[in-house]
């Protein structure tokens, strides 16, 4: 059984924030991920054997690479892409180096296994249609969805395979692991009346009304490879697009090809593509995050911290964030999780003079429980979800915990 979940959607107004994943480590979650929990009806040489979510990720060792295509098919009247070359042929070259650029962004990061011989040759055909069914990683602008909502820019569509030894679609072999993704595609809203309107680097300067095309491609290729959204304001996974006219940080260079990344961007990517000949990313800090007062939680039963707070590592000499966790929830083989508060932090940068600060805080700001919804969900599978789900396995997803102050206790 696959699991096919329309990943994220951008908005074109301030207002539209979108829910994000987070979690990855033996003991507790974190950062922002997509999950995938096992289909725990079936053996366990399929499954698993372990209900825990486990978080989505492209196979690195996939042979021939990730296959990548996007649809030179465009919106003409009136066009919702614009590029400083307007002859077709220089049209298509310059949409085709922004696509590759971002794609070297995400393949930049020192530490993972995410490389760029992780991806296949990025080709074109004008026939290409964007489908979860299909094993073909494309990119469409040109392709009416009904995710296209009023407000919505771009959104990813992932599928991921829910068991191991299953060839859920053609043009990919049989998965390796439970949230191996299969399918990935990113959709471009066509209809420019509704603001979609996107412009290459190159032509964002005469076009101050339309939204920068690199910085969009960016952040739905970090949902491509799979992440949620970050509430760290300085991440390409910060839910809120930037303003018409301008690029979210800082646009990246053949010297530092990940420069658009925040460190919150670089350390998931670290977690979900490690690589073990990385011996400067190993740090690692855990926790939880417990109420004052357990009485607190008396109205969600099974639930023993707090779900969900921000976790937050900063660097202890320049104040900068390394990275977030999301706290909420541990789980051991073989599972169901468990709503303790629990946090981690993993491949974190150590030195001989590294030191973090670290604090709390509740979803109450640009990312609010109403975001978290949805995709916490996934956390979690029951007879709700799936007619004869085993009882031993089975979990329903607390409330989001927002009424709290964060205070941190000194060190016994």
């Amino acid at each position: 059984m696959t699991r096919r979940t329309p990943r994220e959607r951008i908005a074109r107004v301030l207002s539209g924030i979108f829910a994000f994943y987070f979690g990855v480590a033996p003991a507790a979650r974190c950062y922002s991920f997509a999950y995938t929990v096992a289909d725990m009806r079936q053996p366990a040489a399929q499954s698993g054997g372990t209900a825990c979510p486990q978080p989505d990720h492209w196979n690195p060792a996939l042979a021939g690479g990730i296959n990548l295509v996007w649809s030179t098919s465009l919106p003409a009247n009136p066009p919702t892409i614009i590029t400083a070359d307007q002859t077709p042929t220089g049209q298509l070259s310059e949409i085709q180096s922004v696509i590759a650029q971002a794609f070297g962004v995400w393949t930049g990061v020192t530490g993972t296994l995410l490389t760029p011989s992780s991806l296949g040759p990025l080709t074109q055909n004008a026939a290409a249609a964007c489908s979860s069914s299909d094993g073909i990683n494309t990119i469409c602008f040109n392709q009416s969805d009904p995710a296209f909502t009023t407000g919505v820019l771009a959104f990813t569509r992932v599928t991921t395979t829910d068991l191991i030894g299953e060839q859920p679609v053609p043009n990919h072999p049989p998965s390796t692991f439970v949230g191996e993704i299969v399918d990935a595609d990113i959709l471009f809203n066509p209809n420019a009346s509704e603001g979609g309107v996107v412009a290459t680097p190159a032509a964002l300067a005469a076009n101050p009304q339309a939204y920068d095309l690199e910085s969009v491609l960016i952040h739905e290729l970090g949902h491509f490879f799979g992440f949620e959204h970050s509430a760290v304001w300085s991440a390409a996974m910060f839910p809120f697009v930037a303003a018409p006219g301008t690029f979210l940080g800082q646009r990246p260079t053949a010297q530092m090809p990940d420069a658009p990344l925040s460190d919150d961007d670089r350390t998931g990517l670290r977690v979900l593509y490690p690589s073990a000949a990385d011996a400067t990313h190993i740090g690692a800090i855990s926790g939880h995050v417990i109420p004052a007062n357990p009485l607190s939680l008396a109205l969600q039963p099974g639930t023993t911290g707090i779900f969900a707070a921000q976790v937050v590592a900063v660097d202890g000499a320049t104040g900068s964030v390394v990275a977030a966790v999301d706290a909420g929830w541990s789980c051991a083989d073989p599972g169901p999780p468990q709503f303790d508060g629990s946090y981690a932090f993993s491949r974190l940068p150590v030195s001989a003079t590294q030191t973090y600060q670290i604090y709390a805080e509740p979803f109450t700001g640009p990312e609010d429980s109403s975001d978290l919804a949805g995709t916490l969900a996934n956390l979690c599978r029951n007879t709700t979800t799936d007619a004869s789900w085993p009882a031993q396995f089975a979990c329903t997803v607390p409330g989001v915990t927002v009424n709290f102050t964060a205070r941190i206790r000194p060190p016994d």
